[in-house]
C-alpha cells in the first residue's frame, strides 16, 4: 500500500480531489462525499485533513466503518508531520533538521 506525507494529503483538498486521513490510513471520498448521510458540508471542512476525531466522536456504524475501508488508499508515514515529505531528498539524508 503506497505511503503519503501530511503534506501530501492536505493537497487533496477539494470536491473533486477530496482526501482524507482517519487514524493512520488514507482516503480518497471523492466519489463518495455527495452521498454522505451527515451531509457534504462536513467532509468538505475535513478534506485533506485528519478525521480521526470527528468520525468517532460521531459514532458511526459497522456498515459505516467498513465502507470507509473501501475508499483506503494508503497510509501516512510515521513520523511525518505537516510539510515533511515520506521519501527523503539526497541533502536531507532522511534526518530532520
Amino acid at each position: 500500500m503506497t505511503t503519503f506525507s501530511l503534506e501530501e494529503v492536505a493537497k487533496h483538498n477539494t470536491e473533486n480531489d477530496l482526501w482524507i486521513i482517519y487514524n493512520d490510513g488514507v482516503y480518497d471520498i471523492t466519489k463518495f462525499y455527495t452521498e454522505h448521510p451527515g451531509g457534504e458540508e462536513i467532509l468538505l471542512n475535513l478534506a485533506g485533513k485528519d478525521s480521526t476525531q470527528c468520525f468517532d466522536d460521531i459514532g458511526h456504524s459497522e456498515e459505516a466503518i467498513i465502507l470507509r475501508e473501501t475508499f483506503k488508499i494508503g497510509t501516512v508515514g510515521a513520523g511525518t508531520a505537516a510539510g515533511e515529505t515520506v521519501s527523503s531528498s539526497p541533502s536531507s539524508g532522511g534526518t530532520s533538521q
